[in-house]
């Protein structure tokens, strides 16, 4: 019984004393948050363009609040984003599978009969030879809806 209560009494003291992190603000001896500094203001910011925590800038509450001020007004002037756009998708399911099926599949159209040339009988060229693509039909001007006159929004 006794060890357990002298490891307990010795944890706290193995701890290692907690460095203070430094400021930006006070290592570069910036003495006013300007919201056009960008370059300032996006050391304070993470990669998803959130307002870091104090505790991991190291300010202090009063630099935190001119920091955060200084970022709104930036968003609000369109210097800074609100957020940044992903590119990468959450969760790639079935990404994977997709991707070896289309490795194992023959390219598209490959061996099919439409592909292959028929031969030629008698004098014609390969180059008179039509080829078997149809033209998209065409979208008859009837289908579009004829305007109401005096159907409009006027009271």
């Amino acid at each position: 019984m006794a060890s357990k209560q002298s490891r307990r009494r010795s944890a706290p003291d193995r701890r290692r004393p907690v460095k203070k992190k430094v400021s930006i603000l006070v290592a570069e001896n910036v003495q006013w948050i300007d919201y056009k500094d960008v370059n300032l203001l996006r050391r304070f910011m993470s990669e998803r363009a959130k307002i870091r925590a104090r505790r991991v800038t190291g300010n202090t509450a009063q630099q935190q609040r001119a920091v955060a001020r200084a970022i709104r007004v930036a968003r609000e002037m369109a210097l800074l984003p609100y957020s940044v756009r992903q590119v990468t998708q959450r969760g790639a399911r079935g990404r994977g599978r997709d991707r070896d099926r289309e490795r194992e599949r023959p390219p598209e159209g490959a061996g099919r009969a439409e592909d292959v040339e028929a031969p030629v009988v008698g004098d014609a060229a390969p180059a008179e030879v039509a080829p078997a693509e149809v033209a998209p039909a065409e979208v008859a001007p009837a289908e579009v809806a004829p305007a109401v006159e005096g159907g409009g929004d006027e009271s």
